[in-house]
C-alpha cells in the first residue's frame, strides 16, 4: 500500500493482493483533504456489531474491506496490532477509513499539515 499526500488530496493505491483480500475492484482511494474530519494514529474501536460486506477476516492475521457499524460505512486494511492510520471522513463514500502502515505517525503528520494548509 502507498499513501500520497497533497495539499489537495490523500490518495491511497492499493496492491493487488490488498485489493483481493478487501474485495476492492479500484486500485486508488482518493480522498480531497477538505473531506478529512481528522486523523488519527490510536488503536481504532472495533466489535462484534460490525457487518463485513464485503471483506475478509481472519482473527490475527487480517481485517480488510467494506464494514458497516453504527459510525457507518467504513473501509478496514489492518494486518497487525499497530502503527494504525485512521481517517474520519465528512461527505464521502466511507465515514472512516482504517488501515495499518509503516510510519503511520510521519503519514498522520502530513495529513494533518495539508489540512491546515488548506
Amino acid at each position: 500500500m502507498q499513501i500520497y499526500v497533497s495539499n489537495q488530496e490523500v490518495k491511497i493505491q492499493l496492491s493487488g493482493t490488498e485489493r483481493f483480500w478487501a474485495f476492492h475492484i479500484g486500485s486508488t482511494i482518493t480522498i480531497p483533504v477538505a473531506h478529512i474530519k481528522s486523523v488519527s494514529t490510536a488503536e481504532p474501536a472495533s466489535n462484534w456489531k460490525e457487518i463485513r460486506a464485503p471483506g475478509a477476516f481472519i482473527p490475527g492475521f487480517i481485517k480488510s474491506g467494506t464494514y458497516y457499524s453504527d459510525r457507518g460505512r467504513e473501509f478496514w486494511y489492518v494486518t497487525r496490532e499497530k502503527d494504525y492510520l485512521i481517517l474520519e471522513l465528512k461527505d464521502e463514500y466511507y465515514k472512516w477509513i482504517t488501515l495499518t502502515i509503516d510510519n503511520s505517525e510521519a503519514l498522520a503528520r502530513q495529513i494533518q499539515a495539508a489540512i491546515a494548509n488548506s
